[in-house]
């Protein structure tokens, strides 16, 4: 991709300054088709230059999906038509304009494979580069960045904007964690935090930063989506790649893969495996300031993932082409730990757990792709179907707690998911494009929760619910669906120096949850419904007055509908001193948000900056309530609060001062108000009652800054050495204040074998080992703690590149402007 990059920038900048005879003569044309002369199949994207008999360069232009082509104002005369592609024997023809005609064409031209040149094909480019484009913020992924970590998780955290929770996994954008994250386009039934560690980072050849969809896209996301795409092995014949790394602090971590690529005539067939095998430490600690005790985490996870997929794409025709592939995924972890509390002159009371997860995940994607008549007209339709389940024991047991007794939780999960899409584009003409779609989205959900050991009378898991009242969940059975059905229509034109989109997207939705409790003999039945039509939409004005400078201006209206996790009534985590439970009664928040982009080019590198603005309707946001039973505990959840808005900026530059250093940068800085509900006490513990808790909603106002710089300087070659370093400014919460964040990594990366086929690769994390997660706040008690994971490791890379054949770039389904089928990748 970085060759053809660059053979098109070559090309227009030739085309720029080369000067035509200065002939007041009739303009000609000459059109053709290339064919891969092996396959018998056209080639798109060939390159074809016009040049005068002085074989100087006139125009020239590339071959359309069909392989055709067809070059305008061409000057009389005698011309040479170069046709060069990579990994072909470049064919030249010589006609005259005017002797032959004004309108010549060559017919089929037909391209043989030149063995020589193969070796010249880049799979993964040196340097980590970005664009920003009308719509979204590109990063192309290179060596530098992948050098960084084993996984799409580890790379993250250096991508502008984007933060990954080291405790949770949760991944974030402009400070926000509602947002969409997407593989090769497609959302995956794989949970967030899970899915980022099983993506190895030498598949990611992109990394998509969408802040502000178009009508297009599926609207759910405040923040806006993420999307990783995936490397496409498009060479003929068997090609694959295989990659090994370890990573190590505390414990030994594994990760593997490896992919394979078998494409001749009709057929492509494609195949990958990938696993992430190891332990993770967490431990931590929190000081409560008003009774002075201490409570201690110390967490241990046992992973192992195991993620297969299988595919083919049949190219039964020019017009007409099928792709299917399945994504298998196998997933254990075994978790301990303990948490414990210390009071002053008291023995420690300690909570130990041991738990047992186990969950699969089976994807099944097919894609049909129809070319219409009319150039660039095409009919795409998708039916995506998975589905997941998962089952987990844990026991918890006690030392010097005399409540609640030792007790296993068993939960069972099984969730499906079935996605329609129906897309149509019609070029009105060479400036102006119309899209129309519809979409289908059928989720559904049901959790079993039962608890054994407990006591209904003696153990209730009180959460507050409309006002006083409880709930008691020793067991639960709830379920969750929700229907969505969608039209989008989009109109696209461009003149002189602007651009313009504009769309809308229609849906509907049915949601229907019951939560039904087993409490003791008698049952009781907890039912939700909630039915709505929105309208989404969206507009997009580009204006590039020059070459070196672009501005975008977006709006767009989203949603973000709860999620599962934030209704599901069953307790979702527990310590001695808090536990955490979802709402069913939570409504969606609808976001509003405009934003305004400057690009800038130079020779050496490009700097963008950005401001973006946001009304957030009905947000969702948590609540923190005290325990009714034990005025000691806190019960998280979530509710709905008013209008809040948010506002920032963003600066991102790519730079390569000289041959052998080159950096990436990026700022960001955003202001936001929080609110929440939260409850204190007006009277000792040991005193207070139930009437002496008093209810607040609570306000944030908060502003936070981040800053990485990624330097990579080429010593050699084959060797490559980078610094990335990173600060986290500080950022005010609801319950806490988490204190800023520093870290600084390291790394090399060596090239070796024949053709540079093989990748060693070396990165130290967190070189100072200054990477925690500090905090301190005042609700609701006053406490200050600290969390630590297993930053400051090292990681060791090997990965090999094998097989042959031509390069050759396939079209497969192109939806969200993002190809969703072919080989490679995992989600």
């Amino acid at each position: 991709m970085k060759t053809f990059t660059q053979l098109c920038i070559c090309l227009f900048t030739i085309m720029s300054f080369a000067q035509p005879p200065k002939l007041d003569l009739r303009d000609g044309q000459v059109s053709g088709r290339v064919i891969d002369a092996s396959l018998n199949q056209p080639l798109p994207y060939v390159n074809i230059l016009i040049k005068d008999a002085a074989d100087n360069t006139i125009t020239g232009g590339i071959t359309k999906d069909d392989g055709t082509f067809e070059i305008d104002k061409i000057p009389e005369g005698k011309i040479t038509v170069s046709i060069q592609y990579i990994g072909f024997t470049t064919v030249s023809k010589t006609v005259n304009i005017g002797e032959d005609g004004y309108k010549i064409n060559l017919g089929d031209i037909r391209l043989t494979e030149d063995l020589e040149s193969l070796d010249e094909v880049t799979v993964i480019a040196e340097i980590t580069t970005i664009q920003q484009k009308v719509d979204r913020k590109v990063i192309n992924v290179g060596k530098d960045l992948t050098t960084a970590g084993a996984t799409a998780s580890d790379i993250m955290n250096n991508i502008p904007s984007v933060n990954v929770d080291q405790q949770t996994g949760n991944i974030s954008l402009r400070g926000n964690e509602n947002v969409r994250v997407m593989v090769d386009g497609k959302l995956s039934n794989v949970p967030i935090a899970q899915l980022l560690k099983q993506i190895p980072s030498t598949s990611i050849k992109q990394i998509e930063l969408i802040t502000n969809p178009s009508a297009k896209y599926n609207p759910e996301g405040m923040s806006g989506i993420i999307n990783i795409i995936l490397h496409k092995n498009t060479n003929i014949g068997f090609n694959g790649n295989i990659n090994l790394g370890l990573t190590k602090e505390i414990n030994a971590k594994f990760n593997s893969s490896i992919d394979m690529n078998y494409r001749n005539g009709k057929f492509n067939f494609f195949g990958n495996y990938g696993n992430n095998i190891g332990n993770n430490a967490n431990y931590g600690s929190i000081e409560r300031l008003d009774d002075q005790s201490v409570q201690t985490f110390n967490f241990l996870n046992n992973n192992k993932s195991h993620l297969y997929k299988v595919g083919v794409d049949f190219y039964m025709n020019d017009n007409n082409t099928v792709s299917f592939f399945t994504n298998q995924n196998l997933f254990n972890g075994l978790g301990s730990g303990d948490a414990g509390i210390q009071y002053i002159g008291e023995p420690l009371q300690l909570q130990t757990f041991n738990n047992d997860t186990d969950n699969t995940v089976a994807q099944y994607n097919g894609v049909y792709n129809h070319k219409l008549k009319k150039e660039g007209e095409k009919l795409d339709l998708e039916v995506d179907y998975s589905v997941f389940a998962q089952d987990e024991i844990a026991n918890f047991r006690f030392t010097n707690i005399p409540f609640p007794p030792n007790y296993t939780d068993f939960v069972d999960t099984d969730r499906d998911q079935t996605t329609i899409n129906l897309d149509y584009v019609n070029p009105l003409s060479d400036k102006a494009k119309l899209e129309i779609g519809a979409e289908a989205r059928l989720f559904d959900t049901n959790i079993d929760y039962n608890s054994t050991g407990l006591s209904v009378n003696e153990n209730q898991d009180a959460t507050p619910n409309n006002g006083d009242e409880f709930i008691q969940t020793p067991a639960t059975d709830f379920s969750y669906k929700r229907d969505i059905y969608s039209l989008y229509v989009t109109y696209g034109k461009s003149f002189d120096k602007w651009s313009y989109q504009v769309g809308a997207r229609a849906e509907t939705v049915t949601e229907d949850a019951s939560a039904i409790r087993q409490l003791e003999s008698t049952s009781e039945t907890t039912p939700f419904e909630n039915d709505y039509f929105q309208v989404y939409p969206s507009a997009f004005v580009t204006y590039t007055p020059s070459d070196k400078n672009s501005y975008q201006m977006s709006f767009s209206r989203r949603v973000d509908r709860p999620g599962l996790q934030q209704v599901n009534p069953i307790r979702e985590w527990s310590t001695p001193l808090i536990s955490s439970f979802g709402n069913t009664n939570l409504q969606p928040q609808f976001t509003n948000s405009v934003e305004v982009n400057y690009t800038r080019k130079f020779e050496n590198g490009t700097v963008t900056g950005g401001v973006f603005y946001r009304l957030v309707e009905d947000e969702i946001n948590r609540a923190v309530f005290i325990d009714r039973l034990d005025l000691n505990k806190n019960i998280l959840t979530y509710d709905n609060f008013e209008n809040t808005t948010a506002y920032g900026i963003e600066i991102s530059s790519n730079y390569r001062p000289t041959k052998w250093w080159s950096l990436n940068g990026s700022f960001d800085l955003f202001a936001r108000q929080q609110k929440g509900i939260a409850e204190t006490l007006t009277a000792p513990t040991n005193i207070a009652t139930v009437n002496d808790i008093q209810r607040s909603t609570v306000k944030v106002d908060n502003v936070v800054y981040n800053f990485r710089l990624f330097n990579n300087f080429k010593v050699t070659k084959k060797l490559s050495l980078s610094v990335f370093s990173m600060y986290r400014g500080e950022e005010k919460g609801l319950q806490f204040n988490r204190q800023p964040m520093f870290m600084v990594n390291t790394g090399l990366r060596y090239n070796f074998l024949e053709d540079e086929r093989a990748t060693f690769s070396f990165n130290y994390s967190d070189i100072l080992n200054t990477m925690s997660f500090e905090f301190e706040g005042d609700r609701p008690t006053p406490q200050v703690g600290e969390f630590n994971w297993e930053s400051n490791s090292w990681n060791i890379g090997l990965s090999y590149r094998f097989g042959g054949g031509k390069y050759r770039a396939l079209k497969r389904k192109n939806r969200d402007d993002n190809e969703k089928s072919g080989s490679g990748g995992f989600i």
